[in-house]
């Protein structure tokens, strides 16, 4: 997990390592389960340069292609493309918050045009670092899921269409919340949702949100 400076993030980490140490006994004694802790992904490296693997290639324009097909089988929706969307958040700007977030992400996707040659290279480089990275991992080690803090493992799980769940794990000294991440590979979400409703179970330390815009 990449760490950053400051006190409130020093403070989350050491709460999360907590956490996580303290799930690990807790969960070996109490419901059978058996952990290999520090476990290294090949090319983790790379899986996680977005810059170079691929990933910023490929993204956009699977982003668009989905997100129409998606959009576009709903019975009912005011908005039927991501070029709408785009339209829409430019006549709202003000509700969308468009000064302060914008929305480059949409309009780099809505300038792909469809999976051609550079994104077919890209997504094959991303589907061999999967294979050879997590997959292989977890299939070598016989892994039920892997467990990580807050969204450490997304990358990794992402180039491979492998599934995830995210739970309250913990707060920092300032009461921000962090999570714990349950991942898995294609076909494991059943057995993801059972662990995390096992540890949310076990834990109880979900708080009601207070924080109010």
């Amino acid at each position: 997990m990449a760490e950053n400076g400051g006190n409130e993030d020093d403070s989350r980490k050491a709460m999360q390592d907590l956490v996580l140490k303290s799930w690990n006994v807790s969960m070996r004694r109490k419901h059978g389960a058996v952990l290999i802790e520090n476990i290294d992904i090949a090319n983790l490296s790379v899986i996680l340069d977005v810059l170079s693997n691929g990933e910023q290639i490929a993204l956009p324009a699977e982003f668009k292609l989905g997100l129409n097909s998606y959009l576009s089988d709903l019975s009912y929706t005011p908005v039927r493309s991501l070029a709408e969307i785009i339209a829409f958040n430019s006549d709202h700007p003000i509700e969308e918050r468009l000064k302060e977030f914008g929305q480059l992400i949409f309009l780099v996707a809505e300038n792909t045009t469809g999976i051609g040659a550079p994104e077919r290279s890209a997504i094959q480089e991303l589907n061999k670092l999967s294979a050879n990275g997590l997959e292989k991992l977890m299939k070598e080690l016989k892994l039920d899921a892997i467990v990580t803090p807050n969204d450490s493992a997304a990358s990794a799980l992402a180039i491979g269409g492998m599934p995830g769940i995210t739970v309250p794990a913990g707060y920092g000294k300032l009461g921000v919340p962090f999570g714990i991440c349950f991942g898995g590979l294609k076909g494991y979400e059943p057995r993801l949702i059972e662990m995390s409703y096992a540890f949310e179970q076990a834990t109880r330390v979900r708080k009601t949100p207070t924080f109010t815009p």
